[in-house]
């Protein structure tokens, strides 16, 4: 007697497993930074940037768009970048309330994410602007880090000079995502499409493939 085979979960995913593992490189970032480990940290930044360039493009083009993906995504992103403000504030505290100003744009961002998950509406998703800004975002930090580490900046007001400008030009492109982000979270809020209504434990839990051959 054959063995009927259990359905495959679509959302067993390569983008979503380089989803996790953004989330999962957070701690020891943090770590690293926090200890002087400047070209550990700068790898892992490097290596989180990579990834989360790479899940969008993949889930692109091998038609592996999740609605788990859709939140894992971005969830990841607002972790790193959080964490990576939080650990830079500590370190340079002058750069704070700049970063001060990130850290609560990107709780506002989290903010709508949760009411449109409370209002059983679908997340609209990353878009472009969004991934532009968090390119921005890890060159930048990366720049700073390195000029701390390897000493390139001898000069204290060259460092914050340097510092600042690369912040506010990726704060820039940060509200103007936010933005856009924003007239996305409205529509989607009063939308009466039922495409964009979700049932996200349903859709986790039940939504499989075809039995695996």
């Amino acid at each position: 007697m054959s063995r009927e085979k259990k359905p495959r979960n679509q959302n067993l995913t390569v983008p979503n497993a380089l989803s996790v593992l953004r989330i999962l490189l957070v701690p020891p970032f943090a770590w690293c930074f926090l200890t002087d480990r400047i070209q550990w940290a700068v790898a892992l930044l490097l290596l989180s940037g990579v990834s989360d360039m790479l899940d969008g493009l993949i889930a692109r083009k091998f038609n592996q768009i999740t609605e788990l993906g859709k939140i894992l995504d971005p969830f990841a992103d607002k972790l790193t970048q959080g964490v990576v403000a939080l650990c830079l504030a500590l370190k340079f505290p002058m750069i704070g309330p700049v970063l001060g100003l990130f850290i609560a744009k990107e709780l506002l961002m989290l903010c709508c994410a949760l009411v449109l998950l409370k209002k059983h509406k679908r997340p609209g998703g990353a878009k472009w602007y969004g991934k532009v800004a968090t390119v921005m975002f890890y060159v930048s930090v990366s720049i700073i880090v390195v000029m701390d580490g390897l000493q390139l900046a001898k000069s204290t007001t060259v460092f914050y000079g340097v510092s600042f400008t690369l912040l506010i030009l990726t704060g820039i492109m940060m509200f103007y995502a936010a933005f856009r982000y924003s007239q996305v979270f409205f529509a989607l809020l009063h939308s009466t499409d039922k495409e964009n209504e979700l049932d996200l434990p349903e859709e986790i839990h039940t939504k499989k493939g075809p039995p695996a051959a």
